[in-house]
């Protein structure tokens, strides 16, 4: 069964909280902090595997769930990391967050991180310095990314087959490659997308068979619009219209058109049109239709051809060989040009930027903080620990947070929330 789009709940694993713990020995009651650091969270991780060329499996595996890290101990123990989970998609899937592509798998064994695990907390080991010997701090573990992800197959082939239902489309498929598509003399002989490769000279050719198109199919009409995307991410266009055909040229335009509906970049992709189904017409009848195609295409190379007869097929194969490797040196070309330098904030820099905003919430003011790094320091921290919320003060004063606060207005019991956690900007004691 082919499945081109599914949606899958992904979830990296938490990291482990780390140990509050001191070193006992015999005579000393109390030692110095030992509390490890808790483990990293497991990733979740997309390997492209060119054996698959369906998203069914995911159909089965609605739910993908990183392992956990482990909480660190005494004596320094670091909790173990979670292990990744490592899930298999077919090369030409698109793996989307609200909307927005994160991976793009073009190439056999690339491997992306979907799903980062959260960072394990620190042990109050890491806390202890020369002012602060006994530290009785310790963070939590980080959750994991947890997200819908919505996955898209796009058929990644040199040639795109596009034409009318009955067109030839599988015959010249299974003629000139490995492929066996189905072929019957009745429309919509062809229900999902069939690749094959064609050899020819000393290279070879990855054809897609598009399920035929019909007029309207950009609008869901027919079984088109399910599968033009996969005509997007091929580098050449074969159009291929039947001879028999009583308009070729309005059958080629409307093609054309249902392409552009869809996407008017498919209109610039290198394009061959071929005149199929040619065995038992006399040569004048051929000419006249290629005539008549070349009123619409007169910059499109025509073939006609017979692939029950093997009659041109080689000079079509070679054809579209030679607008094949001059459309991907283009690409490689974008790419190159798409990868220069551009000056922008470094990542530490981005990660190091905050935000304050003041809201009014239930007749009080609450001071809204936000920001990577800040917001990772709130997660981490234990809020019950007196200690924490004292470091976590701290790091906000270091930062410059809270200079800021109270130019905005704040005050010593002023309401401050950092993500999902909201304390007082100064400490209050019960006098």
């Amino acid at each position: 069964m082919f499945v081109d789009t599914a949606k899958v709940f992904v979830q990296a694993g938490r990291g482990g909280n780390g140990a509050v713990s001191f070193r006992r020995e015999i005579y000393i009651d109390m030692g110095g902090p030992d509390g490890g650091d808790g483990g990293r969270g497991g990733d979740v991780v997309f390997v492209a595997d060119g054996g698959l060329n369906t998203l069914i499996d995911f159909r089965y595996k609605p739910e993908l769930k990183g392992e956990l890290g482990q909480a660190g101990s005494k004596r320094d123990r670091h909790g173990r990391s979670g292990d990744p989970v490592k899930v298999r998609v077919p090369v030409g899937t698109l793996v989307k967050r609200d909307g927005r592509v994160i991976a793009d798998f073009t190439h056999d064994g690339q491997e992306e991180i979907i799903a980062k695990g959260g960072d394990g907390g620190y042990g109050n080991a890491h806390f202890k310095s020369s002012v602060r010997q006994a530290p009785r701090i310790a963070e939590n573990g980080e959750d994991g990314e947890i997200f819908e992800a919505e996955l898209e197959l796009k058929l990644l082939a040199d040639v795109g087959l596009v034409g009318f239902p009955n067109a030839g489309k599988s015959t010249f498929l299974s003629v000139v490659s490995n492929a066996r598509p189905e072929i019957a003399d009745y429309a919509f002989t062809t229900l999902t997308p069939n690749l094959g490769v064609a050899d020819i000279d000393d290279g070879s050719l990855l054809i897609a068979d598009i399920p035929g198109l019909i007029e309207g199919a950009s609008e869901g009409k027919g079984l088109g619009d399910a599968f033009l995307r996969h005509v997007e991410r091929t580098a050449v266009l074969l159009h291929l219209i039947d001879a028999y055909t009583s308009d070729v040229a309005s059958a080629y335009k409307t093609i054309r058109n249902e392409l552009a509906s869809y996407n008017e970049v498919l209109t610039s992709r290198p394009e061959i049109i071929a005149l199929t189904k040619i065995e038992g017409l006399d040569e004048d009848i051929v000419q006249m239709q290629i005539d008549e195609l070349k009123k619409v295409a007169p910059d499109t190379p025509i073939f006609a051809i017979s692939s029950p007869a093997h009659t041109n097929l080689k000079d079509v194969l070679r054809a579209l060989r030679k607008e094949v490797v001059e459309a991907r040196e283009a690409e490689t070309i974008e790419e190159e040009a798409e990868g220069l330098p551009v000056i922008s904030l470094g990542a530490e820099q981005e990660a190091m930027a905050w935000a304050i905003k003041k809201i009014k919430e239930d007749e009080q003011e609450v001071f809204f903080v936000t920001g990577t790094k800040i917001e990772k320091f709130a997660r981490r921290t234990r809020f019950e620990s007196h200690e924490g919320v004292a470091r976590l003060r701290d790091i906000m004063k270091k930062m410059g947070i809270s200079h800021a606060l109270t130019r905005a207005g704040a005050v010593g019991d002023s309401v401050i929330r950092v993500g999902n956690n909201t304390f007082t900007l100064h400490e209050q004691r019960d006098d």
